[in-house]
């Protein structure tokens, strides 16, 4: 905003309060402007107050009187500002003057001086901001605005957001990835380059990450480059190293999420898991593989959820479930449930599977129905031996359950397996143990059994090397 300071004297101030009715304004019920002429047409209410006429200077006898009118002029202005308006006319500064020669009475006495800023909607920093945008990054005029007014970007000059541009595109940034930042975090272009964003370049590139590993993780999130260094940063990548022990490894997993480092929650909801009695593999295992998990808000919340369904801190299973608590929405966790139920699954088989397997809920919906399709409409097996055996979910259909459950039925129709056995354990046992227990043990099946499970289990492997050709 612009500002400019305007001094008024004690007759400067009368027109605005003896006996005037000042208007208030509101508009968009955040601009108020306070004038003593014709309201603006684009004034959404208006309000007056009446504010009674006082004594004219002249007929002012002591100070005493001075003073009293003095603070019932303040008094307005209290009484406007409870109100939730916000006067136009600003009190900036209190000084005490000698009153002009007209009015000798108060010759020995100091009247104050209003200093009142007026304020103009339009900044001059802000529109340059906008320009700058438009010119330099082709952004639309309406884009630009809306980003420096989200963002309060401004500046007068293009100093700094040169210095910025100048400073990407010389470690490596290319056009795209550099409009790219600025959509992002267009902050930055307001920043000193030598004291904001070199002093991070030079942190990672002694943590040994490469020129490329910094772009990877600026480009993904550039907050990372808006963060405190000292306050964040640091600390962060301290606390994360107790953990991983490696520096490549904290590297890898901020290429993997970028906000690891410099996200607020990271390290409180590291601290507060120490704290609830989560194991340090099971920190170690989440900060590897599943580092969102910390950015949660509602860590407390889900802790203590986690611990009425029975689940121990202390044991693998409970990252395991804070991890499909915090990456699984509540309406896709409402979808998953009612995918569960079109198979016969109640609410109590649900939730006993997610206590065994909690990463059953992890599985997604596409995948649940495929599985179970297979193994009730073409095997035609009962449902709920997965609910009881919720680790075949985790299984790959092509590669595991539909070559071994081919291998299961065929010593079914010869009567080589007891039809009361169990349907999932050959699923859920070795690649050797389950060649050895229901392959190679049927010597005279054997060769049979062998190249019908080995021949969907090339197909599978065809398939997967012609999606990824």
């Amino acid at each position: 905003m612009k500002f400019k300071n305007i001094s008024y004297g004690y007759t400067a101030i009368k027109p605005y309060i003896y006996g005037t009715k000042i208007h208030c304004y509101r508009r968009n019920s955040s601009e108020t402007e306070i004038h003593h002429q014709s309201p603006p047409t684009q004034s959404i209410s208006t309000e007056k107050v009446f504010i009674p006429s006082t004594p004219s200077p002249g007929k002012f006898s002591n100070p005493t009187q001075v003073f009293l009118f003095l603070h019932s002029s303040f008094s307005i202005f209290t009484m406007l500002a409870a109100h939730r308006y916000t006067p136009f006319l600003y009190l900036k500064a209190l000084t005490f003057l000698p009153t002009p020669k007209p009015y000798p009475l108060f010759h020995r006495y100091q009247l104050p001086t209003f200093s009142l800023p007026f304020c103009t909607n339009t900044s001059d920093s802000t529109s340059f901001a906008v320009s700058y945008l438009i010119n330099n990054f082709g952004f639309s005029p309406q884009f630009a605005s809306k980003l420096c007014s989200t963002y309060k970007v401004c500046f007068k000059t293009n100093q700094k957001p040169d210095s910025v541009v100048n400073f990407f595109r010389n470690h490596g940034f290319s056009d795209t990835q550099l409009c790219h930042i600025i959509i992002k975090e267009p902050r930055l272009l307001s920043c000193k380059p030598c004291k904001t964003l070199l002093p991070k370049f030079q942190f990672c590139l002694s943590k040994g990450a490469s020129t490329s590993d910094i772009i990877k993780i600026v480009c993904k999130s550039p907050h990372f480059l808006y963060s405190s260094l000292e306050n964040q940063i640091v600390p962060t990548y301290e606390l994360v190293y107790r953990f991983l022990q490696s520096d490549n490894d904290i590297i890898a997993c901020s290429i993997q999420n970028p906000a690891l480092l410099s996200h607020r929650l990271v390290p409180h909801n590291i601290q507060f898991l120490i704290d609830n009695g989560v194991t340090h593999s099971n920190i170690a295992k989440l900060l590897r593989y599943w580092s969102p998990t910390f950015q949660t808000h509602h860590m407390l919340k889900l802790v203590e959820e986690l611990k009425v369904l029975g689940f121990n801190p202390s044991k693998v299973t409970f990252g395991v479930a804070l991890r499909a608590k915090t990456s699984v929405s509540k309406t896709l966790w409402k979808e998953k449930v009612d995918a569960f139920k079109k198979w016969g699954w109640s609410d109590e088989d649900i939730m006993k599977a997610f206590k065994k397997r909690p990463d059953s809920m992890l599985t997604s919906i596409d995948k649940v129905n495929l599985v179970m399709g297979f193994w009730v409409n073409q095997l035609g097996w009962d449902a709920m031996a997965i609910a009881k055996t919720p680790l075949i979910l985790s299984l790959s259909l092509e590669k595991t359950i539909i070559p071994r459950a081919l291998v299961v039925q065929y010593l079914l129709s010869k009567g080589l397996r007891n039809k009361s056995a169990s349907l999932t354990y050959p699923f859920v046992v070795t690649e050797k143990r389950f060649l050895d227990r229901f392959i190679k043990h049927f010597e005279n099946e054997a060769s049979n059994m062998l190249k019908l499970y080995e021949d969907k289990l090339n197909l599978a492997y065809t398939r997967d090397k012609t999606c990824m050709s």
